[in-house]
């Protein structure tokens, strides 16, 4: 007789892989590198630091 296997190490491993290559396929879509979330922050700062310089003083 063989040696027993354990179904859950299998079941989970898998559920694993599965997990991972989701995660993988999300990061290529939503994922950004960190330059352009710097980026995207200097402009956000930069659009925010304009609309407070035209505002009219009374």
């Amino acid at each position: 007789m063989g040696k027993p296997v354990n179904l859950n190490r299998y079941r989970k491993e898998k559920a694993r892989a599965e997990k991972k290559a989701r995660a993988d396929q999300n990061a290529v879509k939503f994922g950004r590198s960190k330059a352009e979330k710097i980026e995207d922050k200097f402009h956000q700062d930069k659009q925010r630091r304009d609309i407070d310089n035209h505002e009219l003083d009374e």
